[in-house]
């Protein structure tokens, strides 16, 4: 319950403590104290910055072992095999060479060895530096006539080569760097870079690599499971349609998984993440089997599709959970029955995953060890309700109901091969664009949101499959014709590395 603000010093508080030991306090002066309390004990409190059950009920409560991924880590140091995007540079021995006598023992032979000794060494630079060449100018004394040095070979016709746009682009929308702290770091470190400037270099990237977004779309639709959520954004010149009366501007995230690949999709505007997800089924092609919608309950999220086109809807578990996590502080001993009959369960997926079990071999393990847990889990809250002991308004109740009413949508892997649990991969891809909204909290029109949805979707496809995005941005503009004449061949898992 959230009190009245009442303006309260301590000499006040002193005076009311004596008044209390003389005679009962007024209403007024009683609640000044009992505010007084309150506020102190919100600020001595705790705040729980994670949902582990071990965070969300107290460690006397959990009685949980602690697993092996809560355990110390290591020593805190990358090997040097992680440096992959490091220069590397072969350094031979000055004196030795293959099959030399030893010079130690001076009776057997040295040979080179498999693995060099690694010796890592990191240097600081500006994010995008720039080389000033000073060409030699000859002028005939006689006729006037100038001569300029040629330019040296490699240097090209252009001011920012494509290694520069793909540096803003990754700084800009992957990283959440404004372009105005750009210009300032630059700036410092002695290279004038305009935030109008980086935003004409990171348009006409996008210009380039557009085949690419929309071929990523066409793959993204033939997935067989499809995440999907959205979080509000800031568009400062959005243009709606007459008659419009929505009033929010949101990024849909659209994560598609199949045939062992992954495709990131971000899409900015007025509409919904089902409505997005929608646009992107409308390229799937004919004949393939029903694909399988993992989002959270809210209808927003479920996609109208027209007659004929089938879907499957599950719903995510994580948020289910949630529900618990929320008003564990009240009900903390209902609360831990449900946390930990569902730690069980992703326990299970977890080592379904350790052990490469195919779907159809998950579903079947899931089928014999989550789903007793999950149907005992369910029986238990219509107990509850039918003995009474919950009050279905109250918090507890709430949170119960939520898992009854969408529970075909929550155990959906239960029931399909390769359902997920939940909707994290697409919570963690929408964090892109929630970083983006916290450092530069908007777009300023649409078309700007679009280049953002552009870079965003080509960057976290390439993080979700492994590839290097700054060398992928770059191969697309030195191979835009290629590109353009065949998209399908250049998506970040077969694009030639040239």
């Amino acid at each position: 319950m959230k009190r009245p603000r009442i303006e309260v010093d301590l000499p006040e508080l002193d005076r009311l403590l004596d008044e209390a030991c003389q005679a009962p306090l007024s209403e007024t002066d009683s609640a000044k104290i009992k505010n007084a309390l309150h506020t102190l004990a919100g600020v001595l409190t705790a705040q729980r910055s994670s949902e582990k059950t071990r965070e969300v009920v107290s460690a006397a409560e959990a009685l949980l072992p602690k697993s092996q991924s809560e355990s110390a880590g290591g020593h805190g140091r990358a090997a040097a095999s992680a440096f992959e995007g490091a220069r590397k540079v072969a350094v031979a021995h000055p004196e030795l060479k293959h099959k030399d006598r030893c010079p130690d023992c001076g009776s057997g032979n040295v040979y080179h060895q498999k693995e060099p000794k690694p010796l890592v060494r990191i240097v600081g630079q500006a994010p995008l530096q720039a080389t000033v060449y000073e060409l030699e100018r000859l002028r005939c004394g006689a006729c006037g006539q100038i001569f300029v040095a040629p330019e040296p070979e490699g240097v090209g016709p252009e001011k920012f080569d494509e290694t520069a746009g793909a540096m803003i682009a990754q700084l800009k929308y992957a990283s959440g760097v404004p372009f105005a702290r750009i210009e300032q770091l630059e700036k410092r470190l002695g290279i004038p870079l305009p935030a109008s400037t980086q935003w004409e270099v990171v348009e006409e990237v996008a210009e380039l690599a557009k085949p690419a977004g929309e071929e990523l779309i066409r793959q993204a639709a033939g997935g067989e499971v499809l995440h999907n959520d959205d979080t509000g954004m800031r568009v400062l010149k959005l243009e709606r349609p007459p008659g419009d009366e929505r009033t929010g501007v949101f990024t849909s995230g659209v994560v598609s998984v199949g045939q062992g690949r992954r495709v990131a999709l971000y899409f900015t505007g007025r509409e919904h993440a089902g409505e997005n997800l929608a646009q992107v089924l409308r390229h799937r092609a004919a004949g393939l089997a029903a694909p399988l919608q993992m989002c959270d309950a809210l209808s927003r999220n479920t996609p109208k599709l027209g007659e004929g086109v089938n879907i499957l809807v599950g719903n995510c578990l994580a948020h289910g959970r949630r529900q618990f996590v929320e008003v564990a502080g009240s009900f903390p001993t209902e609360c831990r029955r449900v946390l930990e009959t569902l730690g069980v369960v992703y326990a299970n997926d977890a080592e379904a995953r350790r052990d490469l079990l195919s779907p159809a071999d998950r579903l079947l393990f899931h089928q014999q060890r989550s789903g007793p847990l999950l149907e005992g889990m369910r029986k238990w809250f219509e107990e509850q309700f039918a003995r009474r002991k919950v009050e279905e308004n109250s918090g507890l109740g709430k949170a119960m109901q939520y898992f009854l009413r969408h529970w075909k949508g929550l155990t959906v892997f239960l029931r399909e091969p390769g359902a997920p649990l939940d909707n994290n991969l697409c919570e963690r891809a929408l964090k892109r664009a929630v970083l983006h909204r916290k450092n530069a909290l908007f777009y300023r029109t649409l078309h700007g949101a679009e280049v953002g949805d552009l870079f965003m979707s080509l960057v976290h496809t390439c993080e979700l499959n492994g590839v290097n995005s700054f060398h992928y941005l770059v191969a697309l503009q030195r191979n835009a014709a290629a590109l353009a004449a065949s998209p399908a061949d250049w998506m970040p898992w077969n694009y030639p590395k040239i």
